[in-house]
């Protein structure tokens, strides 16, 4: 796959349907650890989350016969809800097959942009081989949430944001589940920017990704839960994004769940920016490697904004 032809496809084609999204600087972060630290924004994307993205490109590059034939995904919340949001812009019809505990916030999105819904399994990934079943059962079109040239394409255009709003930059957090977003981001900046470090965040309790880059080979972990819903679960064998993020992250860090709730009220004390624990964990990985990043420019990308009130008020 090219990474860097499908992200500038994906900019000329779904620039109307998405936000260019604010690259923030945190004075706060920037003080206390002696860098210049940069957020961008996609909590404040379409949806609260930079999940938008990939499903515009998507439903954007689907033929005719295939847009008629009708859609189906599965997600946790965010991917749902961007996928809903797609098919009411554009008037297409589709199921979003959601599994059992996924958060009540993320799914009462879904239903608000009026997409079916359909609940299978207790984990992520049970649920996205289920709705890819019934798709081929059905004659459906499946969007994968990670696992899609076009998907990556289009959260690779933050990469394309982030080179026009930034003059510099050294580092970006990434935060990771089923590598969808760090692939595309990645992808792009390594073209133009060779010597940009990619950093890929996983919770401690949900680690698949880190673990099969260091293995060498897809392995399954028993998912523990966590504040990062957003990134919570495996990845389906043989997806692309493995390959991806063997190819261009250059480092993964592990935080814990402790470091994503300090991480998370940081960003609302400092920032004023509520955000979601996928975001907060991009943010808890680099308070663990600031040591090495002293009077560098660093940029974290805060994915996504879809907190529930009840785990608000947890963490607070």
């Amino acid at each position: 796959m090219n990474v860097h032809q499908e992200v500038l496809q994906a900019e000329r084609r779904s620039r109307p349907y998405v936000r260019e999204t604010p690259l923030d600087y945190s004075l706060a972060l920037s003080q206390q650890y002696a860098a210049d630290v940069f957020l961008k924004l996609e909590n404040l994307q379409h949806t609260g989350s930079f999940k938008v993205r990939g499903a515009m490109n998507k439903l954007l590059s689907l033929t005719p016969e295939e847009q008629a034939r009708g859609i189906v995904t599965a997600s946790t919340g965010n991917h749902g809800a961007a996928t809903a949001f797609g098919l009411r812009t554009l008037n297409f019809t589709g199921t979003i097959f959601v599994p059992e505990n996924a958060a009540p916030t993320k799914v009462a999105a879904i239903k608000r942009y009026g997409a079916r819904i359909e609940t299978h399994g207790v984990d992520c990934l049970e649920t996205e081989l289920y709705a890819q079943r019934y798709a081929r059962e059905n004659g459906l079109t499946y969007i994968s949430p990670y696992n899609d040239p076009q998907v990556i394409g289009g959260q690779g255009t933050i990469g394309v944001e982030l080179t026009r709003q930034a003059e510099k930059i050294d580092v970006v957090f990434v935060s990771v589940g089923g590598g969808g977003l760090i692939s595309g981001i990645a992808g792009y900046l390594k073209q133009v920017l060779p010597t940009v470090k990619i950093i890929g965040c996983l919770p401690e309790n949900s680690p698949e990704m880190a673990l099969a880059v260091q293995a060498g080979h897809h392995v399954q972990v028993e998912p523990k839960p966590t504040l990062s819903d957003g990134t919570a679960g495996g990845f389906e064998p043989g997806a692309i994004t493995f390959e991806l993020c063997q190819q261009f992250v250059d480092e993964y860090v592990l935080v814990s769940e402790e470091e994503i709730a300090v991480a998370l009220r940081l960003a609302l004390e400092t920032q004023h920016q509520l955000i979601e624990g996928s975001a907060a964990v991009a943010i808890a990985g680099f308070q663990k490697l600031y040591s090495q990043l002293k009077g560098q420019r660093v940029v974290i990308v805060l994915c996504g904004a879809n907190i529930s009130l009840t785990t608000l008020k947890k963490i607070l």
